[in-house]
């Protein structure tokens, strides 16, 4: 588990040098005109900032490519329900993150998706003694109205802590505002 873990720690160090210093949240005109993958290259290149939630929730986005996205957390004792484990919210919002940044790889310039429906099964209990998970979400149907993903939550300890199906609805970015 070790060397696997230095393996992961180094490869989010690495992206982490690269990126935007602080968080926010892109501005329209940082996306209007961008494919799915153009933006997520526009993050990872510090043009523009990663979403915050991944600060506020000890996440972040590791790698893109057509289809699929991959991020990385820490579970922390601050992610703790009151039965001593990581919130069922935590395992959500981190699953939810990789499939519907999977179904956004696949995006045109001028489209923008949503969950419409997020189906979530928690199969271990996850503590703060599992240093690093991933959660690896991959496009199932990519449509021009509704895309499909699902995802898995593994630990660096090579376990299974959930899995995800998502549907999404694709529809016309709005246009800037004046």
């Amino acid at each position: 588990m070790h060397e696997l873990q230095a393996q992961w720690e180094a490869e989010e160090a690495a992206l982490r040098a690269r990126l935007m210093p602080g968080t926010g949240i892109a501005r329209p005109d940082q996306v209007v005109g961008r494919t799915g993958m153009e933006m997520f290259q526009a993050m990872f290149n510090g043009e523009i900032p990663m979403p915050p939630i991944g600060d506020t929730l000890d996440f972040t986005l590791l790698r893109v490519e057509p289809g699929r996205a991959v991020f990385q957390g820490r579970p922390q004792v601050r992610h703790y329900n009151p039965m001593g484990t990581v919130h069922g919210g935590w395992y959500a919002t981190l699953l939810d993150s990789a499939v519907g940044c999977a179904v956004h790889t696949t995006l045109p310039a001028g489209k923008a998706y949503t969950t419409l429906e997020l189906k979530l099964n928690l199969v271990r209990a996850l503590t703060d003694r599992v240093p690093l998970v991933r959660a690896e979400g991959y496009v199932v149907h990519a449509g021009g109205r509704v895309a499909t993903a699902e995802g898995r939550l593994t630990g660096v300890d090579g376990k299974l802590y959930a899995h995800a199906s998502t549907t999404c609805l694709i529809s016309d970015l709005p246009p800037p505002r004046s």
